[in-house]
């Protein structure tokens, strides 16, 4: 009879940690696991669009202004909250994983899942903070953090191969867009190229999202969530151009509101429509680019001239030495991946060639903050630091 017994009705959303069986829940350990990574990506894509110039902060919470301002302080409480906690947590699951003992070690595709996003945890700790720490451990420098991700997605790609199933096949190839994007950051160019040529022509992933009224957090479109539901984001004046690569809407063409009426015109980004739109991660187009950074300023201005034909522009027409190609050249990337977390280590990389960036000291683009800083990553939270016993700066 229904609702004979209501008291002890079990909620399907609290789990026994004692009923789960590690080898036999693998794969919901794995996916949920894969779900963090996705989850905190798009955390880090909005507060790193508005620290680097992609997007203007279009509210008046402090601590999101901070991020746009280039000035954020340890005891920010949306840099633990929305950037620190979901990156730390998507490591710490994937890892968990990583170490578990389960059959058929050198094959089993749970193993190529977690090492694989445990490599972009770790190249994204690199990319947007000043140093890493995970797991209660010590402070890791930038090029502990790439190191770390390059010898996972090493992991990913010899176990992935090695499954030969599709599934563990494009884990793969995800991985080795990832180890060329790690490589390249850390300098080590012929390994970077290796891995960049590898990727099969034509290849791409994307996370997709769901529409959970309950749980738009961790299973929407960020981008979206933070357009629509609290008007956070507006694009950056230098992103507002005829290219379709970034459409957007201004206002008189949409109807929504910034959160915060001094931050100007709103202008709704429209890359991501809806709480369902993909969000790309790894591509044969993201390791061209790769592969044309370390070739140099021939192979950077045909693949300049090959994306500028594919968004129906004229070819470049500008000077051809190699730091104005350069600057072509990420411009035309940025566009390319415009709100999809590439900007922040391509800056962080060749800061000279990477313009658009707010300048230090300039004035704020709204009123009541200060001007901006100079800070090019994030600190730590005061809530890791004050609390891992092991970390010393």
């Amino acid at each position: 009879m229904a609702c004979a017994d209501f008291l002890t009705v079990s909620n399907p959303n609290v789990i026994n940690r004692d009923e789960i069986d590690p080898v036999q829940d693998a794969t919901t350990l794995a996916n949920s696991a894969q779900q963090s990574y996705q989850s905190a990506l798009g955390w880090l894509i909005m507060y790193g669009s508005w620290f680097q110039g992609e997007t203007l902060v279009a509210e008046t919470f402090p601590t999101r202004n901070e991020f746009g301002r280039r000035e954020v302080v340890a005891a920010n409480g949306s840099l633990n909250a929305d950037v620190w906690f979901p990156l730390s947590q998507s490591i710490s699951g994937n890892a968990l994983v990583a170490e578990l003992a389960l059959p058929n070690p050198d094959t089993n595709i749970n193993y190529v899942r977690a090492h694989t996003w445990l490599g972009y945890g770790f190249l994204l700790m690199a990319e947007q903070f000043c140093e890493g720490t995970t797991r209660g451990g010590p402070s890791l420098d930038t090029n502990t953090m790439l190191d770390s991700a390059i010898a996972n997605f090493g992991v990913a790609i010899t176990k992935g191969t090695a499954n030969g199933s599709a599934a563990a096949v494009q884990l793969a190839n995800i991985s080795r867009v990832g180890r060329a994007r790690a490589r390249l950051q850390r300098g080590l160019n012929a390994d970077a190229l290796a891995d960049a040529t590898s990727v099969p022509a034509g290849f791409t992933f994307s996370f997709t999202h769901l529409d959970d009224p309950g749980n738009r957090t961790r299973l929407s479109n960020r981008m979206w969530q933070f357009t629509f539901d609290r008007g956070s984001i507006t694009v950056a004046p230098a992103f507002q151009v005829n290219d379709p690569r970034v459409p957007y809407q201004l206002p008189g063409q949409h109807s929504l509101a910034a959160q915060d009426p001094n931050s100007g015109p709103f202008v709704i980004q429209r890359k991501y429509p809806a709480y369902t739109s993909p969000i790309r991660v790894a591509s044969k187009l993201e390791a061209d680019y790769i592969a044309a950074e370390i070739n140099g300023n021939a192979a950077q201005l045909a693949l300049i001239n090959t994306r500028r034909a594919a968004a129906g522009l004229t070819p470049y027409a500008g000077a051809v030495d190699n730091a104005s190609v350069l600057r072509e050249f990420m411009r035309q990337k940025h566009l390319d991946f415009y709100l999809e977390g590439q900007r922040f280590g391509d800056w962080r990389r060749v800061p000279a060639a990477v313009t658009d960036v707010p300048v230090p000291g300039s004035t704020y683009f709204k009123p009541g903050f200060s001007p901006v800083g100079n800070q090019t990553c994030y600190p730590l939270p005061l809530a890791e630091t004050d609390n891992n016993p092991n970390f010393t700066p």
